[in-house]
Formats: C-alpha cells, structure tokens, sequence
C-alpha cells in the first residue's frame, strides 16, 4: 500500500481513491477483458494505455469543468483495486456532473457497484452539484439495474444517439 494515499470517500467495504502506480496490472487486466468492454468506448486495451492512464489520473485533481476524473474503487480491508468510476463535469455546465463505473468481472454481483455509486453521489453533494446524470447502453442491464437501485430514474431513451465500434447505439438518460 502507497504511503500518503489519496481517499476521497469510503463506505464500510470499499475506498474511493486516488489512482496509484500499483494499480496498473489489475486496471488493465480488467479493462484488457473485451466483456467489460462490450458497452464501454474502449476495445482491444493495451498495456501502455493503463499504465498512461494511471499515471495521468495520479497527476490530476477531481471537480475539473471539462474534464472526466476517474477514482480508483479499492477494497478497504486490503487496498486492492477491484474497478474506477468516474465523474465528468461539463465544461458548458459546471453544475451538473455525469458519472460512470466500471468493475472488475470477480467482483461483481457482489453489491460493489451500488455501493461505490453512493460514495460517487456522497462526492457529488460535496461538491456542492445541481445534478448527477449517467448516460447508459440500452443493452447494458446491470448497469442500469445499479443506477436505479441508487435512485436514478430514467429521463430519456436516445435512439441511435452515439456511433460506438461501428454501429449506432441507443442510450438512456
């Protein structure tokens, strides 16, 4: 474990952190997995893109318009990264934050997800936010089924509303 670690915010089994360089191995092995890129903007995810990726968020501070700033979700009891999830404060509406997350396959179904989520939206009203929005695939149940269990409810169903790996896809709001 890092000396001098970064915790934005806690829940009884999980850290929201700031990334550390012994994060690389586990981050790329779980976004190298092409299921956890099926609905995500990566494909084929290479080495040196997490270890670029991590050294970029251990240099960057949260709460940015106009940027994504990604939080490393470590188990509490032994600091091991098991995913990340994000917050994106548009430049055009620094008021409102969109969210997002990621898990590594072993840990899911195990409640994580919805439990990193709520520290995500605790972080959310500590940074004194108007709202919290979350763009998802139609097709990606589990993820909805976790926004909905923190209490998002949907807003709008986009029809053919992003180009993603070569074919137009449907998202909810």
């Amino acid at each position: 474990m890092e000396k001098n670690m970064e915790v934005f915010a806690g829940t009884d089994r999980l850290l929201l952190r700031k990334f550390q360089t012994d994060d690389i191995e586990s981050f790329y092995t779980y976004r190298a997995d092409p299921e956890i890129a099926k609905y995500q903007s990566w494909q084929n995810y290479q080495y040196h893109e997490a270890k670029t990726f991590v050294h970029h968020q251990i240099n960057h501070v949260p709460h940015q318009p106009g940027t994504w700033y990604q939080f490393a979700i470590a188990l509490k009891e032994t600091n091991e990264l098991i995913g990340d999830c994000a917050l994106h404060t548009p430049l055009s509406e620094p008021r409102i934050v969109e969210i997002g997350f990621t898990l590594s396959p072993e840990h899911q179904g195990k409640g994580y997800a919805k439990e990193a989520v709520c520290a995500l939206i605790y972080l959310f009203h500590s940074f004194k936010k108007h709202k919290v929005i979350a763009f998802t695939d139609v097709r990606n149940n589990n993820s909805i089924a976790v926004l909905e269990r923190v209490g998002m409810r949907r807003e709008g169903h986009f029809l053919q509303n992003y180009m993603s790996k070569g074919q137009w896809v449907d998202d909810l709001f």
